[in-house]
């Protein structure tokens, strides 16, 4: 079953989903080489309980942590741990808020200091892929249309889409009809209607689509041992415009900041 958002849930999906946005510009603000993803972890955590939110993600079917921190082959869902960040890394970053009864989720890749050009190129393009994901989540478009919008783009670079993992509804539940593959056919799946919400998460492969699971139950990664990229927004279908509820702004203003200064 699909839940229809009133324009008041969306409003209170948008603080929470600024929440995580905002949560990820904290992050943007401390990783460097040598910091550890458990420590990343206090301080996401923190800041949101400080905010009037509560970790979206930490006890979710037993998970152990408020952020899930993938490192380079690792796709998603990896465990804060205390080792050590090293330079060239590429760290996805996916953190749910619950604030208000709603959640919010989004997820951004990171770069660690300076970073491989083959890596600095999959960012941009799962990035790239992500932006016609939702242009192409219209109202009336169908679900297909987003996952075909994701898809042709990542392969025409070479690139792979992980299959096995999907983006979502979201509402009060973190996770709601309908999914939202990363891959598809133009003109399937069910129709884009006003008031639905959905996490839109391109999972793309510098190699081959293949993933598996680690022996801790919770980290996938990739079979051939390539990078992969993710990034994810919450966004609300409305007749007029799809709009992003979740922003990569905050994250976008610290890189501009640490730039120049």
């Amino acid at each position: 079953m699909v839940y229809i958002k009133t324009y008041q849930e969306i409003d209170l999906m948008r603080e929470s989903s600024l929440l995580v946005s905002r949560t990820h510009a904290e992050l943007a603000k401390i990783i460097k080489p040598g910091i550890n993803s458990l420590y990343l972890d206090k301080i996401a955590e923190e800041f949101i309980r400080d905010n009037g939110g509560v970790p979206g993600f930490k006890g979710y079917n037993g998970f152990p942590n408020t952020l899930c921190v993938s490192q380079d082959n690792e796709v998603v869902h990896g465990i804060p741990s205390d080792q050590p960040i090293s330079e060239g890394a590429i760290l996805s970053i996916d953190c749910g808020v619950l604030m208000n009864g709603y959640y919010g989720d989004s997820a951004y890749t990171f770069a660690v200091g300076e970073i491989s050009h083959d890596k600095k190129k999959l960012l941009k393009v799962t990035k790239e892929a992500l932006d016609l994901g939702v242009m192409a989540a219209a109202c009336g478009n169908r679900i297909g249309d987003i996952g075909y919008s994701i898809q042709s783009f990542a392969e025409s670079h070479g690139y792979s889409i992980v299959r096995e993992l999907v983006g979502h509804g979201i509402g009060q539940n973190l996770h709601e009809s309908p999914e939202v593959p990363n891959y598809g056919k133009k003109g399937e799946g069910i129709k884009l209607a006003d008031g639905m919400v959905l996490a839109i998460e391109p999972m793309v492969n510098l190699g081959k689509a293949e993933v598996l699971q680690k022996d801790d139950g919770w980290t996938i990664e990739t079979r051939d041992g390539l990078p992969s990229a993710h990034f994810e927004y919450t966004i609300a279908i409305k007749k007029e415009k799809t709009e992003i509820l979740s922003s990569f702004d905050f994250i976008e203003d610290v890189f501009k900041i640490n730039k120049n200064g």
